[in-house]
């Protein structure tokens, strides 16, 4: 059940997220809580009917704040060493969600895990070779998410199984609509039909071309496609809905808008460039080649980084523009919509995710560059030209996978149109 979940994997991750220590012990730590207080609600729930709509986002908000405090842990906390770590936590966290999902919780649990891959694949990146406690810690986690989505899966597969009510009886069902008849008795559902009826239906179906005789023609005030006012269709499907308690919590979800001070600063290796809205003069000089520059939340906004620093990243940001002299290891887009880059000198790795509209032109200079793209769309590469233009590439978006003896084989499928 899901005590087994806190008390196996869940301890697990704790205890390796205690040997990092710090931050990610602290983060940990609020975890254990919103998985503690949601066996209370599972429990709970085993215990009472279904409530209302409205009690029901009453009890879910203990597990509500438990979310969000994790989720504002990681934003207080950007500079930190382990910035990867509280990100693949808060971005998977929403799995405990799945309270609030039908007909179908265990693929939105698989879901929260594929959103924080992203920043686990970075702290394996970064940490294997250093210390394997982070690989370890890694594992802790996916796995504790994996039994998550075991259990859903096995216990409650349509969506949280609620217990009867409160008087010890499965409640009765509503009555039926005005103007609906009520459904037919158990006893007319028989398979015991009269014989004679069924004689009668075999003699009708043998009588070959006549059968057709007592059929009623269709004329064209009948026919839909002559008639547009009988083209009524079956009620449109409804996807799965989910507690406005949780909407906040869901990846590309309408958050409230909230306007937060710009920051521009240096805080150690560390140039932290926020929150700017319609600022295009943005300039970082005197940078080291071992400095990070982070852009985040900015909007209408364009950077120029002068000499060469290790790497920039760009999060949550909307029609933002860089412009870079060279880097040493990378630039990354995570979470935006329509940026673009511009390198003068050296690129070795352009990295981008989740991002919608992503422009790269790229100088003589970086023409060997490795470009790693995921859930993005819109990517064009400009390669110089000896005139001074560009020549404007698109990045596949499309693919087609074949089976190939044991294996599979992706190739891009070009756009024809």
């Amino acid at each position: 059940g899901y005590r087994n979940i806190i008390q196996g994997p869940l301890t697990n991750y704790v205890q390796h997220s205690n040997l990092i220590g710090g931050l990610v012990a602290e983060h940990a730590k609020l975890v254990e809580d919103a998985f503690n207080v949601q066996l209370s609600y599972v429990e709970m729930a085993s215990c009472r009917g279904d409530p209302g709509q409205s009690e029901q986002v009453n009890l879910l908000g203990p597990t509500s704040a438990k979310i969000m405090a994790i989720q504002e842990f990681r934003e207080k906390n950007r500079s930190s060493t382990y910035f990867n770590h509280l990100s693949a936590i808060s971005e998977s966290i929403p799995a405990l969600g799945w309270v609030t999902m039908k007909p179908a919780p265990a693929p939105y649990i698989k879901e929260m895990s594929d959103a924080g891959q992203f920043y686990t694949n970075r702290v394996l990146k970064d940490w294997k070779e250093k210390d394997k406690k982070h690989v370890e810690w890694v594992k802790a986690w996916l796995e504790t998410l994996a039994e998550l989505y075991k259990y859903v899966k096995e216990t409650h597969t349509t969506g949280l199984v609620w217990g009867v009510s409160k008087g010890g009886t499965v409640p009765p069902p509503p009555p039926p609509l005005a103007g609906v008849p009520p459904p037919p008795p158990i006893d007319d559902l028989s398979l015991q039909a009269d014989t004679n009826d069924r004689s009668a239906l075999f003699a009708e179906i043998n009588q070959g071309e006549g059968i057709t005789r007592n059929l009623k023609k269709v004329t064209s005030e009948m026919q839909t496609h002559k008639n547009p006012g009988l083209r009524t269709g079956p009620a449109p499907y409804k996807p799965t809905t989910i507690s406005s308690s949780f909407k906040h919590n869901l990846p590309g979800a309408p958050k409230p808008v909230v306007t937060k001070p710009p920051v521009f600063t240096r805080d150690g290796k560390k140039w932290l460039v926020e929150n700017q809205a319609g600022n295009h003069g943005l300039l970082i000089e005197g940078a080291d080649m071992n400095n990070v520059v982070y852009m985040y939340g900015c909007q209408d906004s364009t950077l120029t980084v002068k000499g060469k620093v290790n790497s920039v990243f760009l999060d949550s940001c909307r029609k933002t523009s860089v412009l870079i002299d060279s880097l040493v290891s990378s630039i990354e887009f995570v979470n935006c919509q329509s940026v673009q880059m511009q390198v003068l000198g050296k690129v070795p790795t352009i990295s981008i995710d989740k991002t919608d509209g992503c422009q790269m032109y790229l100088s003589k200079d970086s023409l060997d560059v490795e470009i790693v793209s995921s859930k993005s769309s819109e990517m064009n590469v400009l390669l110089p030209k000896a005139n001074g233009e560009y020549t404007e590439l698109p990045i596949a978006e499309q693919f087609k996978t074949v089976v190939r003896g044991k294996g599979l084989v992706t190739t891009p499928v070009e756009n024809k149109g």
